[in-house]
């Protein structure tokens, strides 16, 4: 889970929590470490820079949104290196709300894909064939979704990618979503 100041609290709580449901070994990585300050006043601690993780290996990405959280997120040299070798070698990335635009699309790493993403980010974008009104959209290695509504969608399509359906309908379940 990549977050950096100004991440959209619903957007990084939500994955995080059932994530960890799962058993996932979840990373919190943020642009220096330390405590990140969430849009809202939230604060979480981040495990480990992104400098730290370059040469690391992991079996998805999350990008959650939120302003000036996607900035941040799309300014992170050291997360850009890792999301190109990421994305390079086909492995699947997950993006919500304003991230999908102004951080994958932004470097162009979603060329030809179909995404989402918050109304209006899209704007000037034109190589993504964005999907309106979806809440969550799944092409191939990327998950992308509209924005915080759409949290706890955006994170069971997470789960089902990363471990499986089985899994992913038990948590909906346990958790009283469907």
């Amino acid at each position: 889970m990549a977050l950096a100041d100004g991440s959209e609290e619903i957007e990084s709580v939500t994955p995080i929590d059932l994530l960890k449901r799962a058993g996932a070994d979840l990373v919190i990585a943020s642009p220096a470490g330390g405590t990140v300050h969430l849009a809202h006043g939230l604060k979480i601690a981040s495990e480990i820079s992104f400098d730290e993780l370059e040469e690391e290996s992991f079996a998805m990405i999350i990008l959650p949104g939120g302003l000036p959280g996607a900035y941040n997120l799309r300014d992170s040299l050291p997360l850009d290196r890792i999301l190109r070798k990421h994305m390079a070698k086909g492995l699947p990335v997950a993006a919500i709300c304003a991230s999908p635009a102004f951080v994958l699309a932004h470097k162009g790493l979603i060329k030809g894909y179909k995404a989402t993403c918050y109304p209006g980010c899209d704007e000037g974008y034109f190589d993504v064939q964005w999907q309106y009104g979806q809440k969550v959209v799944v092409d191939r290695n990327l998950i992308t979704a509209n924005g915080p509504g759409s949290a706890y969608q955006f994170a069971l399509e997470i789960i089902k990618t990363v471990f499986s359906p089985e899994l992913r309908q038990r948590l909906s379940q346990d958790t009283m979503f469907e």
